[in-house]
């Protein structure tokens, strides 16, 4: 047991520094190659969260136990809009920049709710398919609705606030360690600018593989441990998946949250959290069922809890919706159901 455990947290660790450096290096390269940093944005910081559990599901799902997989995803969804989201609106009520409610927040919802409708008859290859259409549905929608809102004109300042905060997001994450091309490095003897720039694309691929690597490595660690920890306790894998497994892999996006809340940056809190699940019920549930087609044996966890990530990805949204600002009741409203949800899933 205490061996199940040590493979947990070893886990954990190596999952969360290898899916920020393979982030960071992908970010990195696609910037090299003249994506925009809106663009890289939207992905690293929406989507990218959601690394770990792509690859921790997808383990799951390939080593036989979709139940851990789908487990792990309502999970992590749930953890994402109340643990997150709750602990942030309690310290810091976050504001919700009002493209986020017209954009990512439908489709948020319409992602959760797709995702729990599928998974009740199990989830096979049909519905894997579903999943990753609507994905690439979803993409290009927030795409061209995103363009349509750069041409207008009525772009409110709270939107414009939003853009520079993600724009400068994404160049600190850039510069980040960047310490080797310095104005004062272009001396005598120093490299051609065409050098500089292909070994900075070799490191920078370099760092993706090796988070890539990484991050494969901590996903086994942590899957081999939920598994070990559910047989010698007699939990359903589906429950460590939901639970154990699943606040696991939220944890680094808790820990932003805090921090954000502390330094009164809370301007992409809500965004992250939307477009975290809609990567999460999509590309990484679809992906699953592409894997390990077949039906789910966890009724508590695919019923009960499904439902319960359903009532609070509605309830986050009607709260977002009504001033603009995440009240702290409306924050301990969402902790509360998942209080509720966890024990009685078992």
């Amino acid at each position: 047991m205490a061996l199940d455990a040590l493979l947990v947290v070893a886990g954990l660790v190596v999952l969360a520094r290898g899916s920020d450096t393979f982030v960071v290096g992908a970010a990195r390269l696609s910037t090299a190659w003249g994506v925009s940093p809106v663009l890289v944005g939207a992905v690293v910081v929406g989507f990218g969260t959601g690394v770990p559990e792509l690859f921790v599901s997808g383990l799951a799902a390939a080593e036989g136990s979709l139940d851990l997989a789908v487990g792990n995803l309502i999970g992590s969804n749930l953890a994402n809009l109340t643990l997150v989201l709750g602990v942030g609106g309690l310290l810091a009520r976050p504001e919700v920049v009002p493209r986020v409610l017209r954009r990512e927040a439908p489709v948020s919802f319409a992602a959760v709710a797709l995702f729990a409708l599928l998974l009740q008859g199990g989830l096979g290859v049909g519905e894997g398919l579903v999943l990753l259409v609507s994905l690439a549905g979803a993409v290009v929608l927030l795409l061209r609705v995103t363009e349509q809102e750069e041409r207008a004109v009525d772009e409110t300042p709270a939107d414009a606030a939003a853009e520079e905060d993600l724009v400068e997001e994404v160049e600190e994450l850039l510069e980040a360690d960047d310490t080797d091309d310095g104005p004062g490095r272009a001396g005598a003897g120093a490299p051609a600018p065409d050098r500089r720039g292909r070994a900075r694309v070799a490191r920078d691929l370099g760092r993706a593989v090796v988070g890539l690597v990484a991050t494969v490595l901590g996903a086994q660690l942590l899957v081999v441990g939920a598994q070990a920890i559910a047989g010698d306790l007699g939990l359903s894998d589906g429950f460590v998946g939901l639970t154990l497994v699943a606040i696991g892999t939220s944890l680094p996006e808790l820990v932003t949250a805090i921090q954000s809340a502390r330094r009164d940056e809370t301007s992409l809190l809500v965004g992250n959290v939307l477009g975290s699940n809609v990567f999460n019920s999509l590309a990484v549930a679809g992906t699953c069922a592409l894997l390990a087609p077949g039906p789910l044996h966890d009724r508590g966890v695919t019923l009960l809890a499904a439902g319960s990530m359903v009532l609070v990805a509605g309830l986050a949204w009607l709260f977002l919706g009504r001033g603009g600002v995440l009240q702290r009741w409306e924050a301990a409203v969402l902790l509360g159901v998942y209080a509720v949800t966890l024990p009685l899933s078992g």
